[in-house]
């Protein structure tokens, strides 16, 4: 098996909508096309960045067709196919491989607060309906609940398309166990931007991001500075690359990384869908003043 399995930085790309809130499905391709050309090696598409919590199954099978044309088998696109629905899960993954997705984000169900075994059951229950690789998303914050490393070595023991972990409870510890109980071959994933450096230094081996949106040739040279022992390099390319992390963040995702990447990339990303509003006066002009000084825009 690859490690990393998908590509080493993976975009969770926003879903760009238009002024009347519906899907712009051909910016969406461009923007596609803009990352690929700008970082990325592959895509997660519809994930919590790409405001799939929104978006109805139509949608969902529409734009990932859109970007898997686009795309055409230059780089690997994931799908996010998370819902706190085991069945619901079942069928958007059965979906998303239909339209020719290389593999799926799947994150842990959220509000209902699973015990381990329900974590492991779900995960079970969906690796046995796809054959596609399967990417465990584990986000404490956004789902009420933490997948145990225990957890996630279980599933990879027993199901061979359990390939990675896409890793956002913001703990290194964490991240160590994970590698200590994890085969050699299976893929740790960042889910945060601002802690790859750290978590490369305990085992992970990629990051699937959303600052990659606007930068992710940033990303690329931190990872290529630690992995080639320049670790006094990547430490200062990490000092820089931090602040634009956090200005990412100053409002929920993804309202400051929609905004950004209409300013960045000349891509009109639109405003999200509710119940995220437009950024603030003051959240764009903290963006801004990041922007600047990362010398992304003038």
């Amino acid at each position: 098996m690859t490690k990393p399995y998908f590509g080493r930085l993976l975009t969770a790309m926003v879903t760009p909508f238009n002024e009347d809130g519906s899907i712009n499905y051909a910016a969406g391709a461009d923007f596609a096309e803009w990352l690929l050309a700008n970082g990325s090696d592959g895509l997660v598409v519809e994930g919590s960045t790409g405001e799939a919590a929104t978006m109805n199954m139509d949608e969902k099978v529409k734009f990932m067709e859109t970007i898997v044309k686009r795309v055409n088998g230059r780089a690997k696109i994931v799908a996010g196919a998370g819902t706190n629905c085991t069945a619901s899960t079942i069928e958007l993954a059965q979906k998303m491989e239909a339209c020719g997705a290389d593999g799926l984000l799947v994150v842990g169900p959220y509000y209902n607060k699973p015990t381990q075994e329900g974590y492991y059951q779900h995960f079970a229950a969906v690796a046995k309906a796809t054959k596609l690789p399967i990417i465990v998303y584990n986000v404490p914050g956004r789902t009420g609940g933490n997948i145990a490393p225990a957890t996630i070595a279980r599933l990879a023991k027993d199901f061979s398309n359990i390939v990675a972990v896409k890793e956002a409870a913001g703990n290194v510890a964490q991240t160590a166990e994970l590698y200590r109980v994890l085969p050699d071959d299976f893929s740790i994933y960042s889910g945060d931007d601002g802690l790859i450096l750290p978590f490369m230094s305990v085992g992970a081996c990629g990051l699937i991001s959303v600052l990659g949106n606007v930068n992710g040739k940033i990303l690329q040279e931190l990872m290529t500075a630690y992995s080639e022992a320049r670790v006094k390099d990547a430490a200062d390319i990490n000092k820089r690359m931090v602040p634009q992390a956090k200005a990412m963040f100053v409002e929920s995702n993804p309202i400051p990384i929609k905004a950004a990447v209409t300013k960045v990339t000349g891509i009109n990303a639109g405003a999200p869908r509710l119940p995220l509003t437009p950024i603030s006066a003051a959240g764009e002009a903290v963006l801004d003043a990041a922007l600047k000084e990362a010398g992304l825009v003038k």
